[in-house]
C-alpha cells in the first residue's frame, strides 16, 4: 500500500496560505476514459464540452472534460501500458487523481504551498495555444491525490490548451439537475487523520469545520473516524480514518481494493434531490437501500417540516436536521469495478451539517453491501 506520510519539515506560517477560489475541475484516471465518461454522462447527466488526444496533439493519454452546472470532470485513460496512468489504474483501479484548486495566480499559491510544507507533485508550468495560456502547479496530499493549483484567468478557451471540441455525444434524456461539488472525502489509514488534519491546516490554511468520533459513526460491527475541513468559502473536504471495531470497516475495505489512501465519494449539490434522483433511477443509477423502518424514526427527528415522505422513501432519501436548517441525501453504489469510489447526492436547505443522524442507518446500508461482497 502507497504510504500515506509526506514529511513537511518545512512550514513558515509567516507566509500567507494559498488563497483558493474554488474546485476548478475532478481529474480520474481511469482504465477506460470513454466508457467512464458514458457511464457519467448517459447515468448521472453530465455533458461532454472537450476532448484531448492525439486528434489534438496528445501522444499520450485522451481526455474527457464533463460538465454539469458548476461540475466538472476530466475523465483520463492512458495510451501505452508504460504510463503512470495505466500504473495508476493497474494499482489502484478507476479513481480521483487530482482535486484542483482554481487560483488567482498558480505560481503564487505553489510557491506559499511549499512554504508552508507541501511536498511538490509539479512545479509551475504554462500551457499556451492561441487562446491564451493557463498557469499551473500542484502538490501532493494523501495517498498519490494531488493538488493542482489553476489560473486559468489568461485563457479564453473554453477548458484548456491542447482540447478540442467534445467527441461524445450527448445521451438522450431528462436533465438530472446537479449543480456543484459540495464535499470530497478522503480516506486514510488508521492513526492518520490528525496528520492529514494538520497538513491542510498547516499547508492551505483550512481549518476543522466539525470532527465526528467513532461513538458518532458506528454500528454494531465497524466504526470510522472524521474531520472536515475547509477554506471557509467553497472547498469542503472530509477525511476518514478507520477505528476499531469487532468487523471490517468501509475504510479498511476501500483501502485493501484500492491499496493507498484516497477520495472515497463526492458529494453532488442540487436544488431538487427529489427529481434528480428519479431521474437517475431511470437512468439506471443504483442506490444504497435504507429499510422502510428508517422513516419511521426520521419522521420523528423531523417533526415540524413539511416533506415529501412518500417519494422520499419511495427513492431512498435521507434526511437530518441541524440548528440552520435541514438537508436530504442519498449515497449511489461504487460507481468502479473496486469497491471504492462512490457519489451522494444532496440538497442542503440551511443546514450545514452532513447528515448525523443518518450516519447509522448509512453505515448499515454499506455493511449490507460489503456483506453481500464478503468483505463484512
Amino acid at each position: 500500500m502507497t504510504s500515506t506520510s509526506l514529511h513537511h519539515d518545512r512550514h513558515d506560517p509567516a507566509v500567507a496560505p494559498p488563497v483558493i477560489g474554488g474546485i476548478d475541475h475532478v481529474e480520474w484516471w481511469v482504465g477506460n476514459a470513454r466508457s467512464f465518461a458514458a457511464l457519467l454522462m448517459s447515468s448521472f447527466g453530465f455533458e461532454a464540452v472537450g476532448y484531448a488526444g492525439p486528434e489534438t496533439g496528445r501522444r499520450d493519454r485522451v481526455s474527457h472534460v464533463l460538465q454539469q452546472g458548476r461540475i466538472r470532470f476530466v475523465v483520463t485513460g492512458a495510451l501505452g501500458p508504460d504510463s503512470p496512468i495505466s500504473e495508476h489504474v493497474r494499482a489502484h483501479g478507476d479513481g480521483v487523481k487530482d482535486i484542483c484548486f482554481l487560483v488567482d495566480d498558480a505560481e503564487a499559491a505553489y510557491a506559499a504551498a511549499i512554504a508552508r510544507g507541501a511536498v511538490t507533485e509539479r512545479p509551475p508550468a504554462i500551457d499556451s495555444d492561441q487562446l491564451g495560456a493557463i498557469h499551473q502547479a500542484a502538490i501532493r496530499t494523501y495517498g498519490e491525490t494531488v493538488h493542482t493549483f489553476l489560473d486559468r484567468s489568461a485563457y479564453t478557451g473554453q477548458f484548456a490548451p491542447g482540447f478540442g471540441p467534445a467527441v461524445l455525444p450527448t445521451p438522450r434524456g431528462e436533465a438530472v439537475g446537479l449543480t456543484r461539488f459540495d464535499h470530497i472525502v478522503g480516506n486514510v489509514e488508521l492513526g492518520h487523520l490528525g496528520e492529514w488534519v494538520d497538513y491542510y491546516r498547516e499547508v492551505l490554511g483550512f481549518d476543522q469545520l466539525v470532527h465526528f468520533g467513532d461513538d458518532q459513526i458506528s454500528t454494531e460491527y465497524s466504526a470510522l473516524m472524521s474531520t472536515v475541513v475547509w477554506n471557509h468559502d467553497k472547498v469542503v473536504l472530509p477525511i476518514n480514518e478507520p477505528a476499531e471495531g469487532r468487523r471490517k470497516s468501509q475504510i479498511e475495505e476501500y483501502l485493501d481494493y484500492y491499496h493507498a489512501p484516497g477520495v472515497q465519494h463526492l458529494a453532488l449539490h442540487t436544488p431538487d434531490i427529489v427529481h434528480a434522483v428519479r431521474t437517475m433511477r431511470d437512468r439506471g443509477v443504483r442506490f444504497l437501500e435504507v429499510p422502510p423502518e428508517y422513516y419511521v424514526d426520521a419522521r420523528e427527528r423531523m417533526a415540524g417540516i413539511d416533506l415529501p415522505w412518500a417519494a422520499l422513501a419511495e427513492l431512498g432519501v435521507m434526511v437530518d436536521r441541524d440548528q440552520d436548517g435541514y438537508l436530504l441525501q442519498i449515497f449511489t453504489e461504487t460507481v468502479c469495478d473496486r469497491p471504492t469510489v462512490f457519489f451522494e447526492i444532496i440538497q442542503r436547505e440551511g443546514a450545514k451539517g452532513f447528515g448525523a443522524g443518518n450516519f447509522k442507518a448509512l453505515f448499515e446500508a454499506i455493511e449490507r453491501a460489503q456483506a453481500a461482497r464478503g468483505n463484512l
